[in-house]
This record gives structure tokens, C-alpha cells and sequence, in this order.
């Protein structure tokens, strides 16, 4: 009998899962809210990813009449260890397969970008954080430490930001920008006060739902926005940098870079920025073209486990 698997991509936003065979072919796929962990709540996100993937596994007409071999997981928030095993131990509770893997949703991203190979991956979605794997396969990690004190060039990151240029430009302490009107029908608000009562109660997924309302006038040719997305994409490269020195001991040596997240999808305004950026900072990178599907990298990274079990 065909070993079914499942690889899950878990984020800020949505959750994205697709059910497949040992050879990784998909077989069907689901997408619902957002699961990533936030601290203390694992059980939460994966209510949410269990629901999801019973989901997938019903449009495959499968829920029920079979075990899956493997549950491959990518999900944003488990780089402590504590969560980590939260949501671990949450989803085996849950019975979704005789195997659950949890690993951070960047890390499935770049084995779907690179399988075992060396590259660099960044990602900005609803947060920010790059994966590394270096010509002798060791892995590291850069950024990714949440939105209260990180994910610089996220969608959050540059939600928060760009809250923070209207209050400035109402006061006076910045200058005119098309972001204030742009801002305030996003938020639905009438003027830049009602924005204090928004942001009190804004998650982080409808801070970063802001982002896009900053590329759209930048593009429209606003030069605070344009500076805004000018910024983001110089923090996303610092990461890919840093990463380049660690693993490749030089940010001159040819490096395969690739992108994933919202933020980062081909002819965007920010991924625009960080290939042109990355051209100087990081002069031996060269940004992959092809798609990357973290779900997909679950799926072939649980196909890899189940032939090379661990």
C-alpha cells in the first residue's frame, strides 16, 4: 500500500497543507487561518492545522480510511524549543498521523528551494526570517525573533512603520505623504486619532495587512513610501548577508539565493528592491527566479524521511 503523507506550511496569515504519496505527488491540497504559534498558545495553532488537514485529507477521500505516514510540519514560531514541543505534542493528541514532524515554516521553504544543497533563502511575509545551508550542510538561521522585537522587512515590520510616518506627518515632524489617506481608508478611520484605537486592538496579521497599502504608493510614486520599501529591503539583505559571511565565509562568493513569503513574490516592488540591493551588498548572490512552495518542501522533506528514515 502507498504511504500518504502530509506537509504543512503554517504561517501568520493562512495554513497551507497538501496531502501526497511516498514519491511526494500531490494527491490534494486545503488552506485556512493562520497557525502560527504565538508563546504559550500551541495548542491553538494546531486546533487550526488539525482542521486544515483533515480537510486536505477529505478532498483526497482519504480521512478516515487510512493512517498517514508522516505529518511534515513548517510552522512559523516554534524557534524556541518550548514551542516547539508544544505544538508537537499538541498535534500527536490530535492523531493525524503515526509521525509528526515540527520544524520553523523557513525550513521547509529551503528545502524546497534547495532539497540538501547550499543556498540562502529570505522570507517576508506576515514576519521576516532567512535560512542558510552551507557548502558542508550545516544550517543556520537568521532573524525570525517575532514582531514585538524583530522580523525587520516583514509585513508587520512595515505595518508598524508605516502607522507610526502618519502620526509623524500629522504632527508635522515629517513631511506630506500620500501614506496618511492611504493608511486611513486601509484602517478605515476617519482621521490619524482614530488610529490609536485600531492599533490597540490590531493583531499582527492586520498590521502586516498595511504592507501592501505601502507598496501600492510607492508605486503610485509617493517618496516616503518609496523610502519605507527602500528600508525593508536593506534589513532583508542585511539577513541574507549575514548569512553569506557564516556559511560561505564571504559575501563576494557565489551564492543561490532564493525568496519566498507574500512580500517576496515575483514582480513585487520589494523583492524588486532586494535583488537590486543584494547586487552590492552581498555581490556573489544570484536570486533564483523559480517558486518556492514551502508546503511542497514539507511534503518532499516527509518523502525524504520515509526513504531515509532518521
Amino acid at each position: 500500500m502507498t504511504d500518504i503523507l502530509i506537509g504543512v506550511d503554517g504561517g501568520g496569515s493562512k495554513t497551507r497543507v497538501v496531502v501526497g504519496d511516498e514519491m511526494g505527488n500531490e494527491l490534494a491540497r486545503a488552506e485556512g487561518g493562520r497557525s502560527a504559534v504565538q508563546p504559550g498558545k500551541a495548542e491553538a495553532s494546531a486546533k487550526v492545522i488539525a482542521e486544515v488537514v483533515r480537510e486536505a485529507l477529505s478532498q483526497a477521500a482519504m480521512e478516515g480510511s487510512v493512517e498517514p505516514k508522516v505529518l511534515y510540519c513548517g510552522v512559523a514560531g516554534v524557534g524556541r524549543d518550548v514551542e516547539q514541543r508544544s505544538l508537537q505534542s499538541a498535534l500527536e493528541a490530535e492523531e493525524l498521523a503515526e509521525e509528526v514532524v515540527v520544524e520553523g515554516d523557513g525550513a521547509i521553504a529551503l528545502f524546497d528551494a534547495f532539497a540538501d544543497g547550499a543556498g540562502i533563502l529570505i522570507v517576508s511575509g506576515t514576519g521576516s526570517i532567512a535560512y542558510g545551508r552551507g557548502p558542508s550542510g550545516n544550517t543556520v538561521r537568521c532573524g525570525g525573533w517575532g514582531p514585538d522585537i524583530g522580523d525587520e522587512g516583514s509585513g508587520a515590520w512595515i505595518g508598524r512603520r508605516a502607522l507610526a510616518i502618519v502620526a509623524a506627518a500629522t504632527d508635522g515632524r515629517e513631511r506630506e505623504t500620500a501614506l496618511v489617506g492611504a493608511i486611513l481608508t486601509a484602517t478605515q478611520t476617519d482621521d490619524a486619532l482614530g488610529l490609536i484605537p485600531w492599533a490597540a486592538s490590531a493583531d499582527v496579521r492586520a498590521v502586516s495587512q498595511l504592507a501592501p497599502v505601502v507598496l501600492a504608493t510607492a508605486n503610485a510614486g509617493d517618496a516616503r513610501a518609496n523610502s519605507l520599501v527602500t528600508l525593508a529591503a536593506e534589513e532583508l539583505v542585511t539577513h541574507v548577508r549575514s548569512l553569506a559571511i557564516q556559511l560561505f565565509g564571504d559575501e563576494r562568493a557565489s551564492i543561490s539565493v532564493a525568496a519566498s513569503g507574500g512580500l517576496m513574490r515575483k514582480g513585487s516592488l520589494l523583492r524588486k528592491r532586494v535583488e537590486q540591493r543584494l547586487r552590492s551588498a552581498v555581490p556573489g548572490a544570484k536570486l533564483r527566479q523559480e517558486e518556492v512552495v514551502p508546503e511542497r518542501g514539507a511534503l518532499r522533506a516527509a518523502a525524504r524521511r520515509i526513504r531515509l528514515p532518521i
